[in-house]
């Protein structure tokens, strides 16, 4: 009898642990479902744009939300296969022009969330050049190459079609990241050196230093660009309050040069994203109602 007692006993236990674990389980499915992944590039633009994005979403819609850094190519497929749930640093109309063709039917965009982009080669003002068609005469001076950022970026693509509409046989195009290339462009105008970087607006190198945009008559560059929101269908169902506040985000190249310039300075993305949002409430709230 003891022994049969025992055994009720073990398997309620038994039972009683299983019911634990099942809860357990459905409740970290569901703390993974809420969770929103966000996609980015490693531009300096877009880390403060997706930092602010993100510290919004935990703090005032209180949502986990997971940061992934990729390649351009990637992060667009990332939305359309569902692997993000947004991105807020998709360059349109040229730069991200083939990624947009290739996810166009599996992804929603929201629209700008930033005017006044561009696109360029930029040089330090005290170089005597002032457009791309002038290059070829001062190779030996640039060294023979232009500074780029990280292959994957619509940016290299466009630069690489820039080499042949300007016929820039004597130069090639170095492919590294953002960091090395603001790094170089640093130490050249330590140095009073000329280099050719490629560059957009926005970005902090413009507050830093003194620049200029080469002229690109071809215009292969583009003309002013957008940023744009894109989400996968399924966020709007998965978390609408999200969605809403990713469809109203909206700011100025002003706005993320603050929060660029105050990682430049040290301070972390997240803080950096949070010490602008302290001190923009009336932005945030508008997109958020």
């Amino acid at each position: 009898m003891k022994k049969m007692q025992k055994t009720r006993m073990i398997n309620r236990w038994i039972a009683a642990f299983a019911i634990l674990g099942a809860l357990f389980m459905v409740s970290s499915c569901e703390q993974e479902a809420e969770t929103i992944e966000l996609g980015y590039v490693l531009w300096d633009s877009e880390i403060a744009s997706t930092h602010v994005v993100a510290a919004v979403i935990e703090d005032r819609l209180e949502k986990e939300v997971s940061l992934t850094a990729v390649d351009a190519g990637p992060m667009w497929m990332g939305v359309a296969r569902g692997d993000f749930d947004a991105i807020v640093a998709a360059w349109l109309p040229v730069t991200h022009e083939s990624y947009l063709q290739q996810t166009g039917d599996d992804i929603i965009n929201l629209g700008p969330n930033l005017d006044g982009a561009r696109l360029g080669w930029v040089v330090p003002s005290y170089v005597p050049v002032n457009s791309i068609e002038e290059l070829n005469e001062y190779a030996d001076e640039f060294n023979n190459q232009i500074t780029g950022i990280d292959p994957g970026a619509g940016l290299m693509a466009a630069s690489e079609k820039v080499m042949e509409d300007y016929n820039l046989e004597d130069f090639r195009l170095v492919s590294g990241s953002d960091a090395a290339m603001t790094a170089a462009l640093s130490r050249a105008i330590e140095r009073n050196d000329w280099i050719v970087v490629t560059g957009w607006t926005p970005h902090w190198k413009f507050a830093a230093f003194d620049l200029k945009y080469l002229e690109d008559p071809k215009l292969t560059l583009g003309e002013e660009e957008h940023i744009a929101t894109i989400v996968n269908p399924g966020l709007q169902e998965k978390a609408p309050e999200v969605y809403q506040f990713l469809d109203n985000f909206y700011w100025t190249p002003t706005d993320m040069a603050e929060v660029m310039m105050l990682i430049e300075n040290g301070m972390e993305p997240m803080e950096a994203a949070r010490q602008w949002i302290a001190e923009n409430p009336d932005k945030v709230d508008a997109w958020l109602n």
